[in-house]
């Protein structure tokens, strides 16, 4: 049975009164044809969403999913090592360095001696050091002799005793010169106590 403004009219119903419902009643017939549009688009959307739904159940059940995460984890393992190798060889670099200062390497050749140097046979200890630093030490000496700084302190011999030039230990300079002729004028040229 359809709404119509007859059968409103025979229930004695004022034209105000029919009027109103005739409005309630077109937009609710509005709003209810504007949802049936909304569901028609989706229902045209349906195929496509469910082609790519199986496409991704293909995808997961070959595995392929679980080889990116694989990848992906190695190839985070892999930064991991990098940085813990380059922070080792950094160590062992400083710990090396530190035996050429040990050694009197000249410090305008470490840089050089630095960048020549093989470190891959070297470990370090825990304590910071590296592992067989005496034998190293004694490569250090034979490998670089030449770079090696010679520094000594050697005081003055006391079988030869530096020479006392000023035997009267007079002042030397202007000032000596005057106190001399002072002394001449007082005492006289040849008297000298």
């Amino acid at each position: 049975m359809a709404l119509s403004r007859a059968l409103l009219k025979g229930m004695s119903l004022t034209d105000e009164q029919v009027q109103a419902i005739i409005d309630a009643h077109r937009e609710t017939v509005d709003g209810l044809k504007d949802e049936i549009n909304k569901y028609k688009e989706d229902a045209e959307k349906l195929p496509g969403v469910q082609k790519e739904l199986d496409d991704l159940k293909k995808d997961t059940s070959s595995g392929d999913w679980q080889k990116k995460y694989e990848d992906e984890h190695k190839a985070f393992e892999d930064f991991k090592k990098e940085i813990e190798t380059k922070e080792s060889v950094a160590k062992i670099k400083e710990a090396y360095k530190k035996l050429l200062k040990e050694e009197n390497i000249n410090e305008k050749h470490l840089d050089a001696v630095m960048r020549v140097t093989d470190f891959s046979g070297l470990k370090l200890k825990n304590d910071g050091t590296l592992e067989k630093a005496d034998d190293l030490k004694e490569s250090i000496k034979k490998e670089w002799a030449d770079f090696v700084v010679k520094t000594s302190e050697k005081g003055s011999g006391v079988e030869t005793p530096p020479k006392d030039e000023n035997k009267n230990n007079f002042p030397t300079g202007r000032a000596a010169e005057l106190a001399k002729q002072y002394h001449e004028n007082l005492y006289g040229a040849n008297n000298k106590e």
